[in-house]
């Protein structure tokens, strides 16, 4: 079987980006045969350029492709680099939490709209925290190597839900 819209994909694969200044390439996520990637291809949740590189393929089928920053998560974006004011971060007491807010760490916030978002911290002042809420890929170029090891059609309730059910998928 083919991949096209509305089957049930599984793939290993190697995700890597360029290292920084042209170093070798970093490792960012490896499945394995024993725990594959399982996804509903045509679903809309992952990237075109992932799904449009597989299309056409058939189990067995070797992969090597790159998706450049723009059409993977974005090019870095200086603005969504912002300083929020320290007060935002403190306790009842006044007092920051230092094991949560600390330089490196990744922490839940809400926009102005009510939208979860990820920010990393990357300075703490006195007066501020600054923060980055760009996608951690946002600026990498995407390589992806891999298998495609087993391609079904998609049964009428994964289609319903979006999304894959039982093995490697979702369960109700």
């Amino acid at each position: 079987m083919i991949i096209s819209e509305k089957q049930v994909v599984s793939v290993n694969y190697h995700l890597t980006v360029p290292g920084d200044n042209g170093g070798a390439e970093i490792t960012i996520e490896k499945t394995s045969t024993e725990e594959p990637f399982v996804f509903l291809i045509g679903a809309g949740q992952l990237l075109p350029d992932f799904e449009s590189n597989l299309a056409g393929k058939k189990v067995g089928d070797k992969f090597d492709f790159r998706i450049e920053a723009g059409r993977g998560y974005g090019e870095y974006q200086l603005d969504h680099v912002v300083n929020l004011p320290i007060e935002n971060f403190l306790d009842d007491k006044g007092k920051l939490d230092t094991e949560m807010i600390a330089v490196g760490k990744n922490v839940p916030m809400v926009d102005n709209e009510g939208h979860r978002l990820w920010g990393k911290v990357i300075e703490i002042g006195i007066n501020n925290v600054k923060m980055d809420f760009n996608h951690p890929l946002a600026g990498k170029e995407l390589h992806f190597e891999g298998e495609v090891l087993d391609v079904r059609t998609a049964t009428q309730d994964e289609l319903d839900h979006g999304h894959v059910h039982g093995p490697g998928g979702h369960h109700h």
